[in-house]
């Protein structure tokens, strides 16, 4: 429930604090006294009304701030969800606020967070009714009427089960046409990453291989040097006449003899045998190795052509050995995945005509509910517009088939003739402000206690009807507002006695400002609202027993529907 309205220079007002209670609250005042800037406060803090013009002559800055009191979890979780803002412990307690600024600009926050006009326009529908604004009325989207009914038929369900299905088989259509659609960039796909990967594994690289490959090309490459140089190196040491080892086995054998005689000399002579030792083993080594020189000629090809393989793998896919087979493990899993998507749609075509079949059979089962529904809703509404004053309307439910779409394969209206001789049209083209006030009023009266909004606001709802039918619509108001908050503007003392809480505008002028205060009443003074009301300012003892009859009355329960047409 709205509990608290705050206007601060909003046109006349300029500053007005509007306690507000459960139930009925009923504003009441002369006309031009401002009741219906109260509506259009509402109306602009639910970003339903453009600030144009509304800030007050000489402000900077304008204000409307609405406190609203929430109970029910799935409510705070949409709340949450539309604005992206986290109540947590204020999640009984919802702050709006929007201003207004003299350069136009305008500003919105929930909770002290700011909010972007369209969230607040999601959270606005969530909470509050207006009615007597056509552009922002729940139940005149035929989208809305279409949920209405499904709510009063109890076929959430039914709706929740269809929807599920119709997700399924829109997700199954939706990534079969992705993959049909994309199938020759697949196979473009799948041919390229193929050639790659048929190229790196035909080569079969190994982690090593460049530079073993890289190292033995260097030494085929300088084969005649390597024997050249190393043989004559070899022969110096060990097969030419003086060798270099003869000579030094020679002087080790001399400097051996020489340490018997003197002893001082023995770490040269092992110095010398030492190097005579290393040198040998040197010699043979290198005798080997010339030997291992002695390769296939064709091995100098073989292995050029190899490197010439990897060198062309590195240029392509490198620039490291590791980034080859990196690429060459990527590939391999890409034309796997590639593989299964031809797969998929296989898949996906197996998996859509069963769907199909089920959500024909669940929109069939719905469509047979919704025609129930709306055959049991029908002549509950006629009922409530005769209550009304609208004994020659005619009120259907226009049913008709549709492709099936997320709510089902129907479509909803909610016709009505208001005059003998007229066309039925859609309840959204009711021209009259007053008809289309007691058609909502009739149709909450039906649809209050399913409603999922908790505050209905009702403007003009009284136009053009007498005193008989303003109690009427009094005790409706106040049977709806057992299950909601109502809000409603009223010049009928009538309706106004129903009230739980009765709030009068008035205008003042002190010297050149004109300003409006909207201030509740009780006991005495609403007696003296109420007389005012039934005898205008000339208020006399016969309409202050009056305003108490008509007080007095309204305590009393409401008469059933038929009763009171029996009666009248």
């Amino acid at each position: 429930m709205l509990r608290e309205l705050h206007i601060s220079n909003l046109a006349v007002i300029a500053d007005a604090r509007i306690e507000l209670a459960g139930g009925l609250n009923c504003f009441t005042g002369a006309t031009g006294a401002g009741k219906s800037l109260v509506i259009g406060a509402v109306e602009l803090l639910l970003g339903m009304r453009s600030p144009a013009d509304m800030l007050r002559a000489g402000s900077d800055e304008g204000r409307v701030s609405g406190v609203f009191e929430l109970k029910d979890p799935k409510l705070i979780g949409q709340i949450e969800s539309t604005c992206d803002v986290p109540l947590g412990a204020d999640a009984g307690e919802l702050l709006l606020t929007r201003r207004i600024y003299a350069s136009g600009r305008s500003s919105v926050s929930l909770n002290g967070n700011p909010i972007t006009l369209a969230m607040l326009k999601g959270v606005a529908e969530l909470l509050v009714d207006v009615h007597g604004q056509h552009d922002h009325q729940y139940l005149l989207k035929p989208s809305n009427q279409l949920a209405v009914l499904d709510e009063f038929g109890g076929l959430d369900k039914d709706r929740t089960a269809y929807r599920e299905t119709y997700d399924k088989l829109s997700a199954a259509i939706a990534r079969l046409e992705s993959l049909e659609n994309n199938e020759k960039h697949r196979e473009q796909q799948l041919d390229f990453a193929r050639f790659q990967l048929n190229e790196i594994e035909t080569a079969d690289p190994r982690d090593d291989e460049y530079e073993i490959l890289a190292a033995k090309s260097q030494i085929l490459n300088n084969l005649d040097k390597l024997r050249k140089d190393a043989g004559a190196v070899h022969s110096a040491l060990y097969e030419s006449d003086g060798a270099i080892l003869d000579r030094l086995q020679t002087m080790a054998s001399i400097l051996a003899e020489l340490t018997v005689v003197d002893p001082s000399i023995e770490s040269i002579s092992t110095a010398v045998r030492e190097a005579t030792v290393q040198l040998s083993e040197a010699s043979f080594d290198l005798s080997r190795y010339l030997n291992k020189l002695d390769l296939d000629p064709g091995e100098l090809a073989e292995t050029n052509d190899r490197l010439n393989v990897i060198n062309r793998l590195l240029k392509k896919y490198g620039p490291t050995m590791a980034d080859v087979l990196q690429l060459r493990q990527e590939l391999s899993q890409q034309v796997a995945q590639l593989e299964r998507a031809g797969e998929d749609s296989e898949s996906l075509r197996a998996q859509i005509e069963p769907l199909q079949a089920e959500l024909k059979k669940r929109a069939k089962a719905l469509s047979t509910k919704r025609a129930a529904a709306a055959e049991k809703l029908r002549p509950q509404i006629q009922s409530q517009l005769a209550d009304l004053g609208m004994d020659k309307a005619i009120f259907s439910i226009d049913l008709r088939p549709i492709d099936p779409g997320p709510s089902g394969a129907d479509e909803v209206e909610f016709m009505i003739r208001t005059n003998p001789g007229l066309p039925q049209s859609p309840l959204r083209k009711i021209a009259s402000g007053g008809e289309l006030g007691r058609i909502m009023l009739a149709l909450k009266g039906v649809l209050a206690a399913g409603d999922r909004v908790s505050v209905l606001v009702f403007d003009e709802i009284d136009a053009n009807i007498g005193g008989r039918l303003g109690s009427i619509i009094g005790e409706k108001l106040r049977a709806i507002a057992a299950h909601h908050q109502v809000l409603c503007i009223t010049h009928l003392p009538q309706i106004a006695c129903y009230a739980n809480r009765h709030l009068t505008v008035r205008k003042t002028t002190e010297g050149n400002k004109t300003s409006t205060i909207v201030r509740a009443v009780d006991d005495g003074d609403r007696i003296e609202e109420i007389a005012e009301m039934i005898g205008g300012h000339r208020i006399t003892e016969t309409t202050r027993a009056q305003a108490r009859e008509l007080l007095e009355t309204a305590k009393v329960p409401a008469k059933t529907s038929k009763s009171r047409r029996k009666s009248a």
